[in-house]
């Protein structure tokens, strides 16, 4: 298995749903990691600079058209781009994904995606709410019985997480990829949803 994840960056996209989860992949508490298990890379539309809601320019790795067929898994990162009509040459990549039984997280707006994809219809999930999901999803989205009002979500092979669970998200996906043992994964997770000083104080 190819140990390449790959964030789906969007214009607009929402740059802080990105970053614990390929922190804890590139980094531990102390340095960069040496030989970490996977490796960070960024797929945008092409290989044009990508702006992020707060006016950074990310330069992608691959475009829709370079990227690998083979990956560990891949990150639909949140944000306004979801509402373009870019978003569809979206589709086919994740369906490929999911028919190859890859993990697949989808975050905030990218979670909505899924839904308006229908490719939430078989997995509990979670988004920015039920009906967001809804109205995005419209008659391609048929399992709001499967929907739980919780930060961030894992079934079978798909993390999904509301656009404030930036931290759960990446706790979801790390025990997923194993990246680490659960209690180092766990303390990751405690150090920044408790924060310094009160785990230090």
């Amino acid at each position: 298995m190819n140990n390449e994840i790959l964030y789906i960056l969007l214009p607009n996209y929402a740059a802080h749903e990105i970053v614990y989860l390929s922190q804890a992949i590139a980094s531990d508490e102390y340095a960069l990691k040496e030989n970490p298990k996977y490796i960070n890379k960024v797929v945008a539309p092409t290989m044009e600079p990508v702006k992020s809601i707060g006016g950074f320019h990310t330069l992608p790795d691959y475009s829709f058209d370079t990227m690998p067929d083979d990956y560990a898994a891949l990150v639909l990162i949140g944000g306004f781009g979801w509402t373009t009509p870019v978003a569809e040459q979206v589709v086919p990549i994740v369906l490929k994904a999911i028919e190859n039984g890859k993990i697949v997280g989808a975050i905030c707006n990218g979670a909505s995606f899924m839904a308006k994809c229908g490719f939430l219809n078989t997995v509990k999930h979670t988004g920015n709410g039920l009906e967001q999901l809804k109205l995005w999803g419209n008659e391609n989205y048929t399992n709001p019985d499967g929907y739980i009002h919780a930060q961030a979500v894992c079934d079978k092979n798909i993390v999904t997480a509301n656009g404030s669970a930036a931290l759960e998200f990446a706790k979801e996906l790390l025990l997923l990829l194993e990246n680490d043992t659960p209690e180092r994964i766990e303390m990751y997770y405690q150090f920044y949803k408790q924060g310094f000083c009160s785990l230090f104080g």
